[in-house]
């Protein structure tokens, strides 16, 4: 067997050259990207002071007992120290296992749940369908794109206290029922129809983004494919089903995944529309802003133990969507 030598280093050809060390490597990347660095320095300094140290802040409450009496405060020119102590994860059993856990919980997680399925559903299928109806050549289509994106264009708390004022027993909406001689609900104050309520303004708040988002998916769609099928003498809904929604799949998965995200953690809407008025109604980013600042004694330990526990489940369920579209494209492929 011949192996070839180089002759100017004296290795033999093939041989991999030793990786560098940790330092070393960091050393020569800094130096050769050094404007990158500092370009993203500022952004790594904002995401540190804004998210990076209240996570960490927020985790470490968790692990206490801490609430509005026994933290730090000043009040006059009195320093109050703060006499809280650590509980390890006491918090989370007692949310989790605990003996009003279904009441405090799970209760609002159930609902939580139902609550972001539902409106991501609607927003998905009706903004499907108006983005289906505005890709079509209409007379004024630029008019009512316009038209059906200003509820995502005006502010999220004026459209909220909108709704408030034409859900009101007295409102708008109630006196157009008594005018038809039908039944008046009350919107604001009934668990059914607050629930209710809040999922029709929520359709109204988050149709548009989806609707846009869609729409601009359909307009990257190739026009030839829809020629070649209707060539082989394919129906509407069979263009649709074999060309139309292949062709959104990867617009429609990210679009869906940031709507469970924000949907999951939709506080506006729940809490402009109630206030702190509809327990029933609650959803967990709201339940744990009500144990935090809307009670005496303020319990911060808790509700920040409900923020992480909201952290984990949406690290947990996008990390097996993702997995779960991943396998479908990779089944589709093959």
């Amino acid at each position: 067997m011949t192996v070839a030598i180089d002759r100017a280093t004296g290795k033999r050809r093939g041989d991999r050259t030793p990786r560098p060390g940790l330092g070393r490597r960091l050393k020569d990347g800094y130096q050769k990207h050094w404007y990158a660095y500092a370009m993203i320095a500022p952004v790594a300094v904002v995401i540190g002071v804004l998210v990076l140290y209240p996570l960490g802040y927020g985790l470490y409450l968790t692990l206490t007992d801490a609430n509005s009496l026994n933290t730090g405060r000043t009040i006059g020119v009195n320093e109050i120290e703060a006499t809280y102590k650590f509980v390890g994860l006491d918090n989370y059993a007692d949310i989790l296992w605990g003996p009003t856990a279904y009441d405090r919980f799970w209760s609002h997680f159930i609902w939580t749940i139902v609550w972001t399925a539902v409106c991501v559903g609607l927003h998905f299928f009706i903004g499907l369908g108006l983005a289906l109806l505005l890709n079509q050549k209409l007379r004024g289509r630029t008019l009512y794109r316009l038209i059906l994106v200003l509820p995502w264009a005006v502010p999220t708390f004026v459209t909220v206290f909108g709704w408030r004022f034409m859900l009101a027993d007295a409102g708008i909406v109630n006196s157009a029922l008594d005018w038809l001689h039908l039944p008046t609900p009350a919107w604001l104050e009934d668990t059914f129809w607050q629930r209710f309520s809040a999922i029709m303004v929520n359709t109204w708040c988050g149709v548009p983004f989806m609707m846009v988002s869609l729409l601009g998916g359909l307009q990257s769609i190739d026009n030839s494919l829809y020629e070649a099928a209707e060539m082989d003498g394919a129906s509407a809904w069979q263009r649709f089903r074999y060309v139309t929604l292949p062709g959104l799949r990867s617009v429609s998965s990210t679009v869906v995944l940031l709507g469970i995200i924000w949907t999951f953690n939709q506080f506006a809407v729940i809490f402009l529309l109630f206030g702190n008025t509809a327990p029933e109604a609650q959803i967990l980013v709201t339940w744990a802003y009500q144990l935090g600042f809307g009670q005496q004694p303020r319990d911060f330990a808790q509700s920040a133990a409900y923020g992480i526990l909201l952290l984990a489940i949406l690290i947990v369920f996008t990390s097996f969507y993702r997995r779960w579209l991943n396998r479908n494209e990779q089944q589709l492929a093959i």
